[in-house]
């Protein structure tokens, strides 16, 4: 399926501070259920982006030419996998960069659930380490989250089949292999299209 991610609430969700942040995308309508509220209340947005401008509802810099998405995007991705971002799921999140959302999941699926990061540059792995270590090392000495350094759109084999996948960055194609390591039953979403111009949302 081919979907909108378009809220009449996104840009505008700033927050004075991280919980004024999460209730802000609550109060417009971007964030649903409760299980995403309390997620992205547990994760602060701060760890993971060291701006100035951490609560404001808009993509921000994290280094290596790339940014940490607007947390609408955040918010709208958790819902989007809601359903299966359950106690005791297995999660691939391909291009995980500053570990923001993967951090989110890993709170979402419980101590009985697995979630793996990809991003092949190696920097950011590193750093979605460190910032993950600020507040939630617990998550990954329990190994309910890992970090790992790759090429995204070939999946992460070791750990599949996934309950869901989730691609942060668009693709021209839906990588095969991350439709073959997806679960029976299971949810994938990934931005396709090419770079710089009109992309589609697509849920399998």
């Amino acid at each position: 399926a081919v979907v909108s991610t378009q809220s009449t609430g996104a840009w505008r969700s700033h927050g004075k501070n991280h919980r004024d942040l999460v209730d802000q995308l609550k109060g417009h309508g971007i964030i649903k259920s409760s299980s995403v509220y309390n997620a992205m209340l547990a994760v602060d947005r701060r760890d993971f982006c060291h701006t100035r401008e951490a609560y404001r509802d808009n993509p921000q810099p994290i280094g290596s030419n790339v940014t940490i998405s607007a947390p609408h995007m955040h918010a709208h991705a958790l819902e989007t996998l809601v359903g299966h971002l359950k106690p005791g799921s297995r999660v691939l999140d391909v291009g995980s960069g500053s570990g923001y959302l993967t951090a989110c999941m890993s709170i979402m699926v419980g101590e009985a659930g697995r979630v793996v990061g990809i991003d092949h540059i190696k920097e950011l792995v590193e750093l979605s380490i460190a910032n993950t270590s600020r507040n939630h090392s617990e998550l990954m000495t329990s190994s309910r989250l890992q970090y790992v350094v790759g090429d995204g759109r070939k999946g992460y084999a070791q750990d599949a089949p996934y309950d869901c996948i989730h691609v942060g960055a668009a693709a021209p194609t839906l990588p095969q292999p991350l439709v073959d390591q997806l679960a029976n039953g299971g949810r994938l979403v990934c931005p396709v299209g090419p770079t710089g111009s009109i992309q589609d949302f697509i849920q399998l």
